[in-house]
């Protein structure tokens, strides 16, 4: 007799911090009423793919604002080195079959971008994680805060780095407009990779870039990347949330 299979699970983890570097304490930042990590919570949600939100912390301060508007949360352990680590961490005592990981301080990550990874991975069983980028200038290219990716002829990502990849050596008197790929901090994982990323130090590129998917690279796993028109807007400064703050603002009274 031939068993259904049973519908793929996903679900989305918030690494949310209470230290960084740049803006002490971005995830409890409530100007505009709401905690930021709770606008990031409310975009997740709406995701068409997902069966599950999960912010995923290592701070009392932010579960009991998460606890506050009723939010999903997850106390997890200090000595993570990254967001995906701190994901396969939760990985492990969830039934999920794909974790999508959404930044802490994306405040207007688009849910279609978070669906878009989802279907990414089931349309691509070879891949072990999918993510997504979009064109962007080449003046755009320069910034070292900006991180670029190039792609094989299927779609699979052969490296990322701050640095304007790839280089042109002889400069075209028209340079293409896809050229250029700006990588969206957003990426699904299967649950299998997650396992053994988490047993993998972190590696000599990832430390080099600090950038923690050539840990991945770096260990022959593969990432399919796709395109999309849309690049996320992450919050790193006192300047990025008062724009934020502002945009939010005056959508409320359109």
């Amino acid at each position: 007799m031939l068993l259904r299979r049973s519908k793929i699970k996903a679900s989305v983890v918030i690494p949310a911090r209470l230290a960084s570097t740049r803006l002490p304490e971005k995830a409890l930042l409530k100007e505009t009423g709401k905690f930021l990590v709770q606008h990031v919570y409310e975009q997740a949600i709406q995701a068409q793919k997902i069966d599950k939100v999960i912010v995923a912390t290592d701070s009392e301060k932010i579960v009991e604002a998460v606890q506050s508007f009723s939010g999903e949360v997850q106390l997890t352990s200090e000595l993570h080195q990254s967001g995906t680590d701190r994901i396969a961490e939760v990985a492990q005592n969830e039934s999920a079959d794909i974790f999508v990981n959404v930044q802490g301080d994306e405040p207007e990550i688009s849910p279609q971008a978070i669906d878009a990874v989802v279907s990414l991975l089931l349309e691509n069983p070879q891949a072990d994680i999918a993510t997504l980028a979009y064109p962007i200038s080449p003046a755009k290219a320069q910034d070292p805060n900006l991180v670029k990716v190039v792609r094989d002829t299927k779609k699979f990502a052969l490296y990322f780095s701050r640095a304007p990849i790839p280089f042109m050596r002889d400069q075209e008197t028209t340079v293409r407009e896809d050229i250029y790929l700006g990588h969206v901090g957003i990426y699904a994982y299967r649950k299998n990779f997650l396992k053994v990323y988490s047993s993998l130090r972190p590696s000599f590129l990832e430390r080099l870039e600090k950038l923690e998917q050539l840990r991945a690279l770096e260990n022959n796993f593969k990432i399919i990347v796709g395109e999309t028109t849309e690049s996320t807007r992450g919050i790193d400064t006192k300047e990025d949330y008062q724009n934020f703050v502002e945009r939010f603002q005056q959508k409320c009274t359109n």
